[in-house]
């Protein structure tokens, strides 16, 4: 099968280091990028114990992102779970080339990292905040 953006094996390992992590506090994500010139995806920056709100600060108004998110979810019933979510940051001022680029790339990036729940995200800073997270998780 023919891929539009190789996955490099490295990030593959950091993908899957990041899952398997033990995290029994806070949110944590890891940041990729398409590099448009070197048809790559390449890790960005990984972040331990970052809210969504200075999440949503971190990441590029203009530019599309993958960010794989250890997200802590506090349950009606006082449980906590870590579910991984894949935050799909594609903000509609970002270049029409690279927009495409990375949405023909989601669907193997989301395979790669193992991940069924995702969230798009195309309005910016304001559409990444614990409550809409939490909303969409418990499918309110």
């Amino acid at each position: 099968m023919s891929h539009t953006v190789d996955i490099p094996q490295s990030l593959k390992d950091s993908l899957r280091k990041f899952r398997f992590a033990r995290r029994n506090a806070g949110h944590a994500a890891l940041v990729v990028k398409v590099n448009k010139q070197k048809l790559i995806m390449e890790e960005v920056e990984q972040f331990d114990d970052i809210s969504p709100e200075d999440l949503a600060e971190e990441l590029p108004e203009n530019s599309p992102r993958y960010v794989l998110l250890s997200y802590e979810l506090k349950h009606s019933d006082g449980r906590k779970s870590f579910p991984l979510v894949l935050i799909n940051w594609a903000p509609t001022s970002s270049e029409i080339g690279l927009l495409t680029l990375h949405a023909s790339a989601f669907l193997d990036f989301q395979s790669t990292a193992d991940v069924s729940k995702v969230i798009d995200i195309r309005d910016g800073a304001e559409g990444l905040t614990k409550d809409i997270i939490d909303a969409k998780l418990m499918g309110k």
